[in-house]
């Protein structure tokens, strides 16, 4: 539906295209509104488009996807796997849960892919599933973790990471993780480690709202800048 409404767009842009072609061609009309119209139209459904896309990519698309996936309470990484919980998106862990910073890894690919074992209590686990993930918040080199809420104390769930593109980096640094340490990561799950994840997951949607209507004003702004200079300009050639 979307792509139909910039489809649409450009429609309305092909007949301001032959309005002008067409005043171009009579002696009586002037084409320079038309081909004023034309080019600013032009613009508008491009910038859109462009704009709207990278929107809903940053902000819109998280926030769908993870409204769509599941919601668990009371998670024990120590009992639970990541196969049984494939369907995660917010996940609230059980008491004593906490990041095993002394196991953190970092890879490095242009960004730095930072990753922790989520664990409860002190016990090894027989497979750590659940990992704490972010970019260029760790060193790389040494066994240490900075990312999202790592020093709230609150801090005890976790939001999905949806971004596929990233994905694949997170699994290589746990595999650097496991064959570091020697641990087993059957079906790793990667999450942002925080205290509210109804809150970090409705930022995304007011984000989203926020710079679609920032677009929709600065556009505005700039159209009524560019419609004075073009009425002063054509005034001035004896065309307004």
């Amino acid at each position: 539906m979307a792509w139909l409404c910039v489809g649409l767009g450009f429609v309305i842009v092909i007949i301001a295209v032959g309005l002008t072609w067409r005043a171009k061609r009579s002696a009586d009309k002037d084409p320079s509104w038309y081909m004023f119209a034309s080019l600013t139209m032009f613009f508008a459904v491009v910038l859109a488009a462009i704009f709207g896309d990278i929107n809903f990519w940053y902000n819109m698309q998280p926030y769908y996807d993870i409204e769509n996936l599941n919601t668990y309470p009371s998670v024990n990484p120590a009992t639970e796997t990541g196969q049984r919980l494939m369907d995660a998106g917010r996940v609230y862990f059980a008491d004593n849960t906490k990041l095993d910073t002394s196991r953190a890894m970092g890879f490095k690919n242009l960004d730095l892919y930072c990753v922790a074992p989520i664990v409860n209590g002190n016990t090894a686990l027989q497979t750590y599933d659940f990992w704490a993930v972010g970019l260029n918040c760790c060193s790389g080199v040494s066994s240490d973790f900075r990312c999202g809420e790592f020093n709230n104390p609150h801090a005890r769930s976790g939001l999905r990471l949806m971004r596929d593109d990233q994905r694949p980096f997170f699994r290589l640094a746990v595999q650097q993780a496991a064959a570091a340490h020697k641990l087993k990561a059957t079906h790793p799950l990667f999450f942002y480690w925080l205290q509210d994840p109804v809150g970090e997951m409705n930022s995304y949607r007011d984000s989203g709202f926020k710079y679609y209507l920032l677009g929709i004003f600065t556009h505005f702004a700039f159209n009524l800048f560019c419609t004075m200079v073009a009425v002063i300009g054509f005034s001035r050639m004896g065309k307004a």
